[in-house]
């Protein structure tokens, strides 16, 4: 639209100036024709009219002179005529004659002075005039003057005229212009634009054909470097395919995405992958520009995109947004990603109550028992009943899209469908299932207060494969079900056998999509945006430190907040050049209600400790409850000396690992809670109890103290850590796991 736009006002302006240069020089010849032509006629008048004035003037006869200038003044264009004697005394003068003519004859005494006959235009009372003196002689003497006043308002009429006109006539020609260039866009460049668009999108997708470039003369040097770009990219194609094929073979060659779609592709052959999730990998809204799709920021969905693409998987989820339906086909089935379809997204339609029941025990129950953070949960019989409704609706759906599979292979991801497996296998025995919890696992203890805990067991251990972040979690796992469920338990392989079928408990610390290649890649404007936020947010303080966390009870951010007040209570001299930057961005998945009330509690936290140690140009706290950008956070940890994550308690917690790798420069300190699962492989942290503020306050105090060299050796620590066990590895290791069963 604004190229549109652009190529619009230039051709608007180009054919403007050239009509209104043409109009300027019409104006100026049709004036001078105009008054040329009164000029002349003027002068003949005033000439045949003086052979009766001179003989009359000569024999002083006033009465002959006043007739002849009445009889002429009805002509048409004369306003009067009058006959002055050589002292500018009116002999005779028409009634309509001009006062200005008769008290103050100055034009008449310049052309009796100079002997000839003079004409000038005024604006007279006005309106345009043309003035015209012819002398009056008696012999060679010259005895008065004829005067001659004609209307030359005409001549100003017919240039506006002529403006008016020629002004219709460029509107004319903007519009015919306008609607010419519309249609030209509209109808003729989109279909040279979609030729040119399937070339780059051949070249994209991986398809090997080469589109034929044909189009306008002056695109022909852009065909010429998309044809030459389709060639690179089909080569740089396969050698990254054949050297992904080579990495399978070295055990220390760095996990990536074009790796795993290689090694999905060897381990699963022709099979496809079915993944069970709650949220979507791609969402449908409807917004003032119409529907608009985006896809889901999560680790997790980076690492099952790039599995499902290899093998055309598909993904079962809920549909959540407001568009969902109207963008899937009758069976809730559409192709994603939207720019390049690789694998089917099934989504699953719940009614307001099952939405409401399921999502209630999942985060009222649920959460908080796994969670173990002395959030008391709550459970209702009727919000398990609906649990259950939802799990049975979702394995109903999943057994429809199974029923031509062989051996299907099915990935469930965390706490909200813990029934799911054993549904499954029930039906399909047949199938290989993981099921992933995302969420720490608690004692057996914490478990037991569950009412409902041996069916959620049972359910869970209907899976071939139950995955946890730490090896902790699966300790835990396997006490809970040795207390609560009938069963054989081997604990030298790590599994659980109950009814003829085995379960083994394994290992996957998640992580995120950080590679060699896209360290390499980043834009290296971020730390001007990071300056630009931390001006927006009126921070210039010389010691920066950064929080980012979503609006969830467990993550601990009161507890934080009241670690940087202690921190500033026993080390004042950082008052004024210290800030803390806490991001609480709402949860889409979380209940307004629940977010709102911890928004409040961390408000009026920041609020207090602000209003007690703060100044009128320094807040030791700036709180944003708000969500940022990936890009906009990168540049804060770019910028932030410290990162401070005080988790009640966390499976994982990937903050702590998208923090270490963004500092590219090897610089700034993780101050970790203990009771986070990254703990276990970020041991260069500073670690910390977060109920303890002595602890976090001291934590600052060394992270702020710490020599570069030794922040360097650290970061890079954990900076390697990352790198060598990201997503992509831990998808390959779930994808090995499962296809490694008999």
């Amino acid at each position: 639209m604004r190229q549109f736009l652009l190529i619009t006002f230039g051709a608007i302006f180009v054919v403007s100036a050239i009509v209104l240069g043409f109009t300027y020089t019409q104006v100026n010849d049709e004036r001078l024709t105009l008054a040329a032509d009164l000029q002349y006629r003027t002068r003949l008048l005033s000439d045949s009219l003086k052979e009766s004035v001179e003989p009359n003037f000569a024999r002083n006869s006033t009465t002959t002179l006043q007739r002849i200038v009445d009889r002429f003044t009805d002509r048409e264009r004369i306003v009067g005529l009058a006959v002055f004697n050589n002292r500018g005394v009116p002999l005779a003068a028409s009634k309509d004659l001009p006062r200005r003519v008769v008290e103050n004859p100055d034009f008449i005494f310049s052309a009796l002075d100079k002997g000839e006959q003079a004409g000038n235009f005024e604006t007279i009372e006005g309106a345009s005039r043309y003035l015209f003196v012819s002398p009056l002689h008696d012999g060679p003497a010259i005895v008065g003057a004829f005067v001659t006043v004609q209307d030359a308002a005409y001549i100003d009429t017919a240039i506006a005229e002529i403006w008016r006109r020629n002004f219709v006539r460029l509107l004319i020609y903007i519009i015919v212009f306008s609607a010419a260039i519309g249609a030209l866009i509209r109808f003729a460049l989109p279909a040279v634009m979609r030729r040119f668009a399937d070339t780059v999108k051949s070249a994209r997708v991986e398809k090997t054909g080469t589109l034929p470039m044909r189009g306008p003369f002056f695109l022909r040097p852009i065909a010429s470097e998309i044809a030459k770009m389709h060639t690179s990219l089909t080569q740089a194609r396969l050698a990254a395919s054949i050297e992904a094929k080579m990495r399978l073979e070295k055990l220390d060659s760095p996990w990536t995405a074009e790796r795993l779609k290689e090694f999905v592709k060897s381990r699963l052959k022709d099979r496809k992958l079915y993944v069970v999730s709650n949220q979507e990998p791609y969402i449908h809204q409807k917004t003032r520009r119409g529907v608009t799709c985006s896809a889901v920021p999560s680790g997790l969905n980076t690492a099952v995109n790039s599995v499902l693409e290899a093998c055309d998987g598909v993904w079962i989820a809920h549909g959540s947004g407001d568009a969902d339906r109207e963008t899937a086909d009758p069976e809730g089935k559409l192709r994603v990603p939207p720019h390049d379809p690789r694998y089917t997204l099934k989504r699953v339609w719940l009614s307001d109550e099952e939405f409401k029941g399921h999502y209630s025990f999942s985060v009222e129950a649920m959460y908080p028992l796994f969670l173990m953070t002395y959030t008391r949960p709550m459970f209702r019989k009727e919000d398990w009943i609906t649990y259950k409704q939802v799990n049975k609706k979702y394995a109903e759906t999943l057994l429809v899209e199974l029923r031509d599979v062989e051996q299907p292979l099915i990935l469930i991801q965390d706490y909200h469908f813990a029934l799911l497996p054993q549904l499954i296998k029930e039906q399909r025995p047949d199938a290989q299932v993981v099921l992933f919890w995302h969420v720490p696992w608690p004692s057996p203890e914490a478990f037991s207060v569950c009412p409902w805990r041996k069916e959620i067991l049972k359910g869970m251990l209907g899976a071939d494969i139950v995955g946890f972040n730490t090896q902790q979690f699966c300790n835990n796992f396997i006490d809970t079900v040795s207390k609560e469920v009938e069963s054989l338990i081997d604990l030298e392989t790590f599994s659980v056998t109950r009814e003829d079928h085995m379960t083994h408990i394994k290992t996957f610390p998640i992580s995120i999509a950080f590679t060699e290649d896209n360290d390499e890649k980043i834009d290296g404007g971020s730390k001007g945006n990071g300056a630009a936020v931390l001006k927006k947010l009126g921070i210039g303080t010389a010691y920066l430190g950064v929080g980012v966390d979503r609006l969830d009870y467990a993550k601990g951010i009161p507890e934080r907040l009241r670690g940087v007040e202690q921190f500033l209570e026993a080390h004042p001299e950082y008052r004024g050049e210290l800030t803390f930057l806490q991001i609480a961005s709402p949860h889409r998945e979380h209940f307004k209600e629940h977010q709102e009330q911890y928004r409040l509690l961390i408000a009026a936290e920041a609020d207090r400790i602000n209003e007690r140690l703060g100044t009128k140009d320094w807040k030791p706290i700036v709180l944003e409850a708000k969500q940022y950008g990936h890009v906009e956070l990168r540049a804060l940890f770019e910028a932030a000396d410290f990162c401070l994550i005080t988790s009640l308690h966390d499976s994982m917690n990937l903050v702590a690992k998208e923090y270490v790798a963004a500092r590219r420069d090897a610089l700034g300190v993780l101050i970790l809670s203990q009771f986070a699962g990254a703990s276990r492989d970020l041991r260069d942290a500073l670690i910390v109890n977060p109920h303890s503020t002595e602890e976090i306050g001291a934590a600052i105090h060394t992270a702020l103290t710490m020599s570069p060299k030794e922040q360097k050796r650290r970061m890079n620590s954990m900076r390697s850590s990352v790198r060598d066990y990201n997503v992509y590895r831990w998808a390959a290791e779930l994808i090995k796991a499962v296809t490694s069963l008999s």
